[in-house]
């Protein structure tokens, strides 16, 4: 899987859609088999997608486990790509289990959707190799970040974008954003519970447009630190305010300093968008999201 700039993905819109007869493929694997899984979910009611069992609180992972695992008539463990916050969204998150019992990837998709909540979804279950690691095969993670830039918080999008009223120059936030493509100690824009062992990081791309009310940030990097994406929109955010000038952000970086930095950004209008892996596990790309925005699913 190519790793793509959000400007070419606009330009050619078109993604490999994994053919339907494989997704409702009926032949049974044989027990052992690995499968990748692509889940989609609106993360408003989750608190992210980390597991916690000795909290009180929902999670998208344990929502996951227990439908396979219902599937399956045994516990099932799960292994994500990217482990999200509270509130985040999902359009590619990628995931993997072991079948303990040889289950079709019809089941594995139908069960799994029977069993979820409306607010997550099974898209596919691929059969891949035992060397697949839905965490450590990753090449790369894509999120988006999707501002509504009105002078009224909109309310049928609640919980599924950021606002911001005051107007934002986008000019200057990507001109001060260019400073962040490459690798870099990114200390500055990662939270203080990040248990990271570095804070090093490659930004592959960091692309923002203006598409109508809507200020969509797509970034894309090898891996990310905690709160990283959001620490990284809220202060473009104060620079597209006017509120910070454009070399703030050199400067931000180069502090390797958290304490001075902007606010963190709601979850809301955080999206993980898709997770590139070695072509040789023919995982299929997901469309490029937030589905009500780009209306692909």
């Amino acid at each position: 899987m190519a790793i793509y700039g959000s400007r070419q993905r606009r330009e050619n819109s078109s993604f490999t859609l994994i053919n339907t007869k494989h997704i409702f493929d009926p032949s049974p694997w044989a027990v052992g088999t690995r499968g990748a899984v692509r889940i989609e979910y609106h993360g408003a009611a989750y608190s992210g997608w980390q597991a916690q069992p000795h909290l009180a609180t929902e999670t998208v992972q344990e929502a996951l486990e227990d439908a396979l695992g219902k599937v399956a008539n045994q516990p099932i463990r799960t292994y994500c790509a990217g482990r999200t916050d509270a509130g985040v969204h999902g359009v590619g998150q990628i995931a993997h289990f072991d079948d303990p019992v040889g289950r079709s990837s019809k089941a594995w998709v139908m069960g799994a959707n029977s069993h979820l909540p409306p607010d997550i979804r099974v898209h596919w279950v691929h059969p891949v190799p035992s060397s697949f690691h839905a965490r450590h095969s990753a090449l790369w993670r894509r999120y988006r970040y999707v501002i509504a830039n009105t002078p009224v918080r909109p309310a049928q999008l609640a919980h599924l974008v950021t606002w911001q009223r005051r107007d934002l120059d986008v000019a200057h936030m990507q001109a001060a954003a260019e400073v962040l493509i490459g690798e870099h100690d990114f200390s500055a824009f990662r939270a203080a519970q990040c248990q990271a062992n570095s804070p090093v990081r490659h930004i592959y791309a960091l692309d923002l447009h203006r598409w109508q009310d809507f200020i969509l940030l797509d970034i894309t990097a090898n891996a990310f630190l905690h709160h990283m994406v959001r620490n990284i929109a809220g202060a473009l955010m104060l620079i597209g305010t006017g509120y910070r000038p454009v070399s703030w952000l050199q400067e931000l970086l180069d502090s390797r300093d958290r304490t001075i930095g902007a606010d963190t950004a709601s979850g809301a209008g955080l999206y993980l968008t898709a997770v590139g892996y070695p072509d040789e596990y023919e995982l299929p790309d997901p469309p490029t999201g937030p589905s009500w925005l780009t209306g692909c699913l």
